[in-house]
């Protein structure tokens, strides 16, 4: 196990988990490398984008309902703030939700903050965190600043929790630590399993769901009740007491591995609470893993044999008549590991040939020792032995990519990229709903949408006819990791 919970802080992916951001090759020799200990991370001379890891720690437990995020940082890091605020309250409200007890709050560091130390600045924007908001947790987000001058978060903390009557928890996000921003995931859930979860008192009925925001709740809460068993959707819209129970749940599962591995390893490792190591729920194959895993971990393999009997009758046929409409189209798929090779995996079963495979980062192996499961199905049972590359979300890699391979349409989980493949003609899809294709329903509904989007191609070809690219027919001919660092790896 990668997780060691009597540390103060996760530690990088890099470390950790071995990760990487930068590779050019293809799926099989991603693997071989990875496996013989041959595949070193790459730098690059040039880089166009990025994002830190504190936006990732921060978003995921800003979205907890009574919880408060001090970000120990300039005001301009609380950029965060903005990216969560309107989708948090928008959520709330729809599930009925009152969350007027969370906040995000910045220090505002200044130049006299970085020369004489801030920390009883901190203790006075927490204190009075606590004041306004009366939160159930307080979580201080560290920054670049602050971990640069060496702020002292464990000791200010465990100070405040002497005065206060909450849990105060800080949250080791310095962007300067890791180049692969998912380690703040990381970083999050370390301080949630830390502070916050509570040795069990009993076991319950309750599966955690580990997500992003949970757009199908009603579907899976239906799905879960045929097996007898109610999910607790992480951590979007949950309070800090049902956070504080998680180790009673009777599992745990995950709908992306990226987002998922370090909290399902922990509860396992502390709390004996399995954790499902399967492919996530997208498509056929995915669908089918994530609810055998389930039912193996609950006992309840029979029924949910059953069920997927049902929904297969239903479904499937329907499937195979969009899939003959589908069959030769060619794609690039662009998203973080976890959704990329899931979403290759289910393009794949429509008949979709991949052009190509552009992941965010990649993880050697996850928090329980092993390659990610998405990944080895992949090297194991795709037809294919694809192009793939590992980039940072760099969009000029991006963009050389997609004019060399040319597809009929492109995927992401990114709404930028997705733009600036239509800029170049070719049609695309944001998959940003990380359910849109969820089980057998969510596969057929994306392949139609798909179906829709090839053979409606106007506002694409309109948008290309009148889109001057900065790009040069220069770049456009080079290899796509022209600016890899030859000497690193």
């Amino acid at each position: 196990m990668a997780v060691h919970l009597n540390n103060s802080e996760s530690g990088t992916r890099e470390n950790r988990l071995g990760s990487i951001t930068a590779y050019h090759g293809t799926l099989r020799d991603l693997n071989t490398k990875s496996g013989c200990g041959s595949l070193g991370d790459k730098g690059r001379c040039y880089s166009q984008a990025s994002l830190c890891n504190a936006a990732c720690a921060l978003s995921q437990l800003s979205f907890i309902t009574d919880a408060a995020v001090v970000h120990h940082a300039p005001a301009g890091c609380a950029v965060t703030a903005m990216q969560v605020s309107n989708a948090k309250d928008q959520l709330a409200e729809s599930l009925g939700l009152d969350n007027s007890r969370s906040g995000y709050v910045c220090t505002d560091m200044n130049d006299s903050d970085v020369i004489f130390g801030a920390t009883e600045n901190l203790k006075d924007v927490v204190r009075e965190t606590w004041s306004r908001y009366k939160p159930s947790a307080i979580f201080i987000g560290a920054s670049c600043v602050s971990g640069i001058i060496g702020e002292d978060l464990e000791s200010t903390a465990a100070e405040l929790m002497e005065e206060l009557p909450v849990p105060v928890a800080p949250v080791h996000c310095e962007g300067f630590k890791t180049k692969i921003w998912a380690s703040g995931f990381d970083g999050a859930y370390h301080a949630i399993l830390t502070h916050i979860v509570k040795p069990p008192q009993k076991k319950t009925n309750t599966v955690n769901v580990i997500n992003f925001f949970g757009s199908a709740r009603k579907q899976i809460t239906e799905i879960f009740a045929n097996f007898g068993v109610e999910p607790l959707f992480l951590t979007s819209n949950t309070t800090i007491d049902q956070l504080s129970r998680l180790g009673e749940a009777a599992a745990t599962i995950s709908t992306c591995g990226t987002l998922g591995t370090y909290l399902g390893a922990g509860l396992e490792e502390k709390y004996g609470v399995p954790y499902v190591k399967s492919l996530q729920p997208h498509g056929i194959a995915g669908f089918e893993s994530w609810l055998r895993g389930l039912g193996e971990a609950l006992g309840k393999e029979a029924e949910v044999e059953a069920f997927l009997d049902k929904e297969r009758s239903i479904y499937l046929p329907w499937i195979d008549a969009i899939r003959a409409k589908l069959k030769g189209l060619r794609a690039v798929v662009g998203m973080g590991p976890g959704f990329n090779f899931n979403t290759s995996r289910a393009i794949q079963e429509l008949g979709i040939e991949i052009a190509h495979a552009a992941a965010w980062h990649f993880d050697k192996q996850y928090d329980d020792g092993k390659a990610p499961d998405a990944f080895t199905y992949q090297v194991e049972h795709s037809p294919t032995d694809y192009s793939l590359s590992v980039n940072d979300l760099q969009n000029h890699e991006l963009l050389n990519i997609l004019q060399r391979e040319k597809p009929d349409i492109f995927f992401s989980r990114h709404a930028g990229s997705t733009v600036w493949a239509m800029k170049l003609g070719i049609p695309a899809i944001c998959v940003y709903d990380e359910y849109a294709i969820f089980g057998y329903r969510g596969l057929l509904n994306f392949a139609s949408s798909i179906h829709d989007v090839v053979t409606n191609r106007s506002f694409t070809d309109n948008l290309a006819g009148r889109v001057r690219l900065p790009y040069t027919d220069w770049w456009f001919r080079q290899r796509t990791d022209h600016f890899y660092s030859k000497e690193n790896g």
